[in-house]
């Protein structure tokens, strides 16, 4: 049995029961779309904290996650695999473009950042990112749940992750991130003087 064999076996363990609704639907699509928006909200929190590490931290967090995106990009030009839905298999749920299913963009942001938090100095950071990495196992399988993806897609957006998290975990990785945190405080701090002034953000 070859891996992709296993994989839509898995998927079909997993997929929901084509009789699936009412709070568990409901439940479950707010796990498989509306997670990943704890992304933004934990950068934007991280950068008002105020603290330069959290703000380096947010910094090579959002970078890491903007590559991991961008290869996942590449990844679906490269092998165009269709999803569960294109191809008839399991009960789809979410109304979904018929793009590449291979990896998970959902996973992949949420992972990728989670893992850049997750490797931070700080240990409230490093909470911030062990959460963010749980919401990404989260969201992979309410969409391999919810017939939108394979498992096959989650665990290779959480390998995706993990390599680039690890890449910009590196000192030149960090230092880089650390000279464009101070660009980014100046920008911040200028157009946004008159707010910081009145005490309404930290500086």
């Amino acid at each position: 049995m070859t891996l992709n064999q296993l994989d839509v076996l898995a998927f079909e363990r997993l997929d929901a029961a084509a009789g699936l609704a009412g709070w568990h639907l409901e439940a479950a699509t707010l796990l498989a779309e509306w997670l990943v928006y704890l992304v933004p909200i934990a950068l934007v929190a991280l950068w008002l904290s105020g603290s330069g590490a959290a703000r380096v931290a947010a910094v090579r967090a959002a970078i890491t996650g903007a590559t991991a995106l961008l290869f996942n990009q590449a990844i679906g030009l490269v092998w165009d695999r269709p999803r569960p839905l294109v191809l008839g298999l399991g009960h789809a749920f979410l109304k979904h473009a018929a793009d590449a299913s291979f990896p998970s963009d959902h996973v992949t942001i949420l992972a990728a950042t989670g893992i850049a938090l997750w490797i931070a100095s700080s240990r409230a950071v490093r909470n911030v990112g062990i959460t963010l990495t749980a919401a990404a196992l989260v969201a992979g399988w309410a969409r391999v749940f919810l017939g939108i993806h394979y498992p096959g897609d989650a665990l290779g957006a959480l390998a995706i992750a993990a390599l680039i998290g690890a890449a910009f975990g590196t000192a030149p990785g960090q230092s880089g991130c650390a000279r464009l945190t101070l660009r980014l405080e100046d920008a911040y701090r200028r157009l946004l003087a008159r707010a910081i002034a009145r005490g309404w953000l930290r500086a």
